[in-house]
């Protein structure tokens, strides 16, 4: 019998392949860090020094957050109910100024990580300061991560001199750009609070570099009559004349599109990410996703920060995406069950530049999977596994968590982080926060 280090059999196989191949009952076969072989008997081929039991479970690819600010787990309902500049620039920013620090850094980033294994989520793309926190972080919790240093011309908690974001930066991307799970980016807040130069510059160091390059676009009605104000032109045309969008960009919102727009982003092969939760509670508006999808845009899906969600939920993402497009279009068949698993994994892969090592179940892939339980009266019975994961499933009903080919939760157990100690550390943390605010 040939070796394997891990086998999970007897569940039932959603690949998320190409042909969305369903595997019923199924085996997975492990090794290192890698997908052996998936079929039927496989333990009749492969001798595993892991056995995992999955019968009466759905096994998937884990979930993929497009877009994230991690540490922000730290701000969690600290300013609800507000218009987003108000709430930026009265509440966040302070805060961000006042409490962001490598060490908090760290450890709202390890709240994040614990959140999102304990809910399914295996590959996160997070965009912030004191970036090589936030990559020690989800290094340490065993996830995969784009991790992108955020850059914005005015002072930052990393940053107090704007001129030092870019140099930050590049000496990040060096740190880090050799690990096989965290992956290095470059992320500018966005066309109103970068310059047209720092802009051009932060994207011609992420080709020199040869990693993703994102930034918040289109969130507002209000960004875009900025920057009509400012340059005679809407936001997309704006970055398209600057020259830096292109099929490495991941542009996140894109809320307040115009045709031209949706042609442009086409054209350039732009990949957007939906964040439905955080413009809903926002108010910034509904994006056209739809149509974004029928024109072949690539589309992700990420939850945004906790400052502005609450949660880190993608079960929830993708259930209120599902809703809400719907409710918008008045059409019941707009953005269906299969599409939006297909944007929580495939083509969130595809967004992060790491569709060819992620995002499916397919022999070569790196072996990032999740384990669902069935066997809960809120999820009988089963006649559609698409449909169950939109509209049924949340985070809590994830099992057992794979990244990488090791084995982070099982049986809602998370195995290699004191999670009460974490625990212990946010709520001391939180309350030194709380009262400062109130004395602000």
């Amino acid at each position: 019998m040939q070796k394997a280090d891990l086998l999970i059999c007897g569940g039932i196989i959603l690949t998320l392949d190409e042909q969305d191949s369903v595997i019923d009952p199924g085996d997975i076969a492990i090794r290192g860090d890698t997908i052996l072989d998936i079929g039927p008997n496989l333990s009749d081929k492969y001798q595993a020094s892991t056995l995992l039991e999955a019968k009466g479970h759905l096994v998937m690819p884990g979930l993929i957050n497009a877009h994230t600010h991690a540490a922000m787990t730290l701000f969690r309902g600290l300013a609800d109910d507000l218009a987003l500049m108000d709430w930026l620039k009265n509440y966040i920013f302070p805060a961000e100024a006042r409490f962001m620090s490598p060490e908090h850094v760290y450890l709202g980033t390890m709240l994040a990580c614990l959140e999102m294994i304990k809910s399914g989520t295996t590959t996160l793309s997070d965009a912030y300061f004191f970036e090589p926190e936030a990559a020690r972080a989800a290094n340490d919790a065993g996830l995969r991560a784009v991790v992108a240093q955020g850059i914005i011309d005015f002072p930052s908690p990393d940053a107090p001199d704007p001129k030092e974001s870019l140099r930050l930066a590049e000496e990040f991307i060096c740190q880090w750009k050799w690990s096989d799970r965290i992956s290095p980016a470059i992320f500018c807040h966005s066309a109103y609070t970068c310059s047209p130069q720092t802009i051009q510059k932060a994207k011609r160091m992420a080709e020199r570099h040869a990693v993703p390059f994102g930034l918040h676009l289109a969130e507002t009605q209000q960004e875009v009559q900025e920057i009509v104000h400012r340059y005679g032109k809407r936001p997309v045309q704006h970055l398209a004349d600057l020259g830096v969008l292109d099929e490495t960009v991941m542009a996140i919102h894109c809320v307040w599109l115009d045709q031209r727009e949706i042609d442009l982003l086409q054209e350039l092969q732009v990949k957007v990410v939906h964040v439905p939760e955080s413009n809903m509670k926002l108010a910034s508006g509904i994006a056209s996703i739809p149509r974004l999808l029928e024109r072949g845009i690539t589309v992700g899906l990420g939850t945004d920060g906790c400052a502005s969600n609450n949660d880190l939920d993608m079960f929830r993402e993708m259930d209120t995406a599902a809703k809400l497009h719907k409710v918008f279009s008045q059409d019941p068949t707009a953005l269906k069950a299969r599409q939006l698993v297909r944007m929580a994994t495939r083509e969130g892969a595809a967004v992060l530049g790491q569709g060819h090592r992620i995002g499916s179940l397919e022999v070569g892939k790196k072996a990032d999977l999740i384990i669902l339980d069935l066997q809960k009266p809120h999820l009988l019975p089963v006649y559609n596994f698409y449909s169950h994961l939109v509209y049924t499933f949340s985070g809590a009903d994830v099992d057992s968590v794979i990244v990488n080919g090791a084995l982070l939760m099982r049986n809602r157990k998370v195995l290699h982080l004191e999670e009460e100690k974490l625990i212990e550390r946010i709520v001391d943390l939180s309350r030194q926060i709380q009262g400062q605010m109130r004395g602000r």
